[in-house]
């Protein structure tokens, strides 16, 4: 890898394993890692979902999109923002000039299963929880699509093999940008 720490942002749906996958990842990359949500949990004294309840979704996104714009002025950092921070415009061309996003694509099935006890997450306060998660990837998998530098589909591996892999991709990835940024003589200079 580069020596010059390049932030990195995970985005993807809830239930993706952007928080877990990003603070193991955060570790073995010498970053310092941020919770997009926790942030906003930590700076205001309240949980997201009490945020819903007296401010609603656009309050929220207003908070995330203040949150998401100091995150991204830190250098060395990998950022895992919330499920829906690239439902704004104004985030996804932040995130696309602050570092490389990586989105962490999955399935509904595969958040179903992750999500199946979570009460926290306010858009899934509905009884059709599956119903709700399709909605949401049509809607926002194109927005991950259209953001993402790389993209990342998460299996339901163990989190120190998908930690590992996904070293590897962002290694490959930051060589290949760096290849394809060297002058066309200067690559075959040493030879």
């Amino acid at each position: 890898m580069s020596t010059d720490p390049q932030n990195i942002f995970l985005v993807g749906p809830m239930g993706s394993g952007k928080s877990t996958i990003g603070s193991r990842l955060a570790q073995k990359m010498g970053l310092v890692f941020y919770d997009c949500d926790r942030e906003i949990e930590k700076r205001t004294g309240a949980s997201v979902k009490l945020i819903f309840e007296i401010e609603g979704e656009a309050g929220f996104r207003n908070r995330e999109s203040r949150m998401l714009e100091e995150l991204s002025q830190k250098r060395g950092v990998l950022v895992a923002t919330g499920g829906g921070a690239i439902v704004s415009e104004s985030n996804r061309a932040l995130l696309r000039n602050s570092g490389i996003v990586v989105y962490l694509r999955t399935s509904v099935r595969q958040q179903i299963g992750r999500l199946r006890r979570d009460h926290s997450r306010p858009l899934l306060q509905t009884g059709d929880k599956e119903s709700k998660l399709m909605e949401l990837a049509m809607t926002r998998n194109p927005l991950y699509e259209e953001v993402a530098d790389l993209v990342f589909p998460v299996r339901d591996s163990n989190i120190e093999v998908t930690v590992g892999q996904m070293y590897l991709a962002l290694c490959d990835f930051r060589r290949q940008k760096e290849a394809n940024a060297l002058p066309p003589d200067a690559a075959g200079a040493g030879s």
